[in-house]
């Protein structure tokens, strides 16, 4: 698939989308996505700080599980400040390529049942901590690869936004230079008709000044997206 065509399709999927999508989006994605990772670790330290004794590392580790399950569901279903997976390298990485959604599952439940058994001093505890320990670099692999995946795109998103702008600085001027040939050709009208087209000349005049600036701001927006 060519970098245009993805693109394209990008595009197609923000256009769609019910969700306003705009680079702050990304900014709280990539922010969201990046602090799953940090949640992942601390849950897994503060299970094991409680075997040594740690006063509310449980209730900490609890904590930090409900905010891990409710980000992931956030990230993958949307609510009313994210919008869910929404682009086609997302859906792979949560769905078919990566599995981040049933990996990031399966990660939960064994987080899940690892505290219970703790909190209700099950003999089985140590035996799932050791399970969910063996889940610290994998999980952490993978979150990073999916907060990879936001910043590719997001960089994708201000390009196609930047090439968006372009197009519409070029149809103003286009509209600018347009207006232009009518203010000069009226004023030429107005010069004809003598003291009759005095009035006008005047108005023609000033909508040659206003396209005039309007082409010097357009020249001024296009050079700073280049």
């Amino acid at each position: 698939m060519s970098l245009e065509t993805r693109r394209n399709q990008s595009a197609a999927s923000y256009a769609n989308h019910e969700f306003d999508i705009t680079s702050e989006t990304f900014g709280h994605l990539i922010n969201i996505s990046g602090r799953q990772r940090m949640l992942s670790q601390r849950i897994i330290l503060n299970i094991f700080l409680s075997t040594h004794g740690h006063e509310n590392a449980l209730k900490t580790a609890r904590d930090d599980l409900n905010l891990f399950r409710d980000s992931h569901h956030a990230l993958v279903i949307g609510n009313s400040e994210m919008p869910g997976v929404f682009f086609d390298s997302l859906r792979l990485a949560y769905y078919s390529e990566l599995d981040g959604h049933k990996k990031n599952l399966e990660f939960i439940n064994l987080a899940e049942q690892t505290l219970s058994a703790y909190e209700a001093n099950y003999r089985t505890a140590q035996g799932l901590l050791d399970e969910l320990g063996l889940l610290a670099m994998p999980i952490v692999k993978l979150l990073n690869q999916i907060t990879m995946v936001y910043e590719n795109e997001s960089k994708e998103f201000v390009k196609l936004e930047q090439r968006k702008r372009r197009y519409l600085m070029n149809d103003i001027q286009s509209i600018a230079k347009q207006a232009k040939i009518v203010a000069v050709n009226a004023q030429i009208s107005a010069a004809r008709a003598g003291e009759i087209g005095r009035e006008f000349s005047v108005v023609a005049t000033e909508l040659t000044h206003i396209t005039e600036k309007i082409d010097s701001l357009v020249k001024t927006a296009l050079q700073d997206f280049s």
